[in-house]
């Protein structure tokens, strides 16, 4: 069982805070000699197989190191382009890391305020008044949990699907909140969370969840 991150949502729908503890990916790292037997192409600025699944790598996975070192997006750690480099017979043999791709600063950001949205339309369509909004959304890999204050602060775990105790642990979450960054007299209301104490009570917190299944007495 695994918690995968923790998002921080204010009542304009900006995402103020993130926390991603991912769980282990299905990665596969090969070493390839030329010339590459996989179908690579470029897709919203990633590196993706298109053709030629083979030892764990599949159809969709991007390319996410080169040689040990990481990739950023589209091009390597030193500012090359991923398929330029690839299809250099000289860069060969080249070891290449694959798996699932990550999501960008952006697209977490365009998530955030499309979750907002869906959560204000789920609070208007429902048929009983002062509906609290999307509390769970449930897939067959993850689970995403929301809990919203009464000032609009959502706080927003995305978990193992058997993962237990979420509830008890958004309002652990809350209570940090309270405690280490409201508290903060540097903090600004709304704006992005940069509070080392609050990362290290958030993290301490998500660990002892991890380890318990659990968190706390009730959950």
């Amino acid at each position: 069982m695994a918690i995968f991150s923790v998002y921080v949502v204010n009542k304009a729908g900006g995402l103020i805070y993130q926390l991603d503890s991912y769980a282990p990916r299905a990665e596969a790292e090969k070493t390839f000699s030329y010339p590459l037997d996989l179908l690579l192409k470029l897709h919203d600025e990633r590196v993706l197989v298109a053709f030629g699944q083979r030892d764990g790598i599949r159809v969709g996975h991007a390319v996410l190191a080169i040689n040990g070192k990481d990739v950023n997006g589209k091009y390597t750690a030193d500012g090359k382009e991923v398929l330029e480099y690839l299809g250099n017979p000289a860069n060969y043999p080249v070891s290449v890391r694959f798996g699932r791709p990550r999501l960008t600063s952006n697209e977490k950001l365009m998530l955030a305020s499309m979750f907002h949205s869906l959560f204000a339309i789920g609070s208007q369509l429902s048929p009983e008044q002062g509906s609290s909004g999307i509390e769970v959304l449930e897939t067959d890999t993850f689970k995403l949990h929301c809990f919203q204050t009464l000032t609009g602060i959502k706080f927003v775990v995305l978990a193992d699907p058997r993962q237990a105790g979420i509830d008890s642990l958004l309002r652990k979450i809350y209570e940090i909140y309270s405690d280490f960054a409201l508290k903060n007299p540097f903090y600004s209301l709304e704006m992005p969370i940069r509070c080392e104490l609050f990362d290290q009570n958030l993290k301490l917190a998500l660990e002892v969840a991890e380890k318990a299944g659990t968190f706390g007495p009730g959950s």
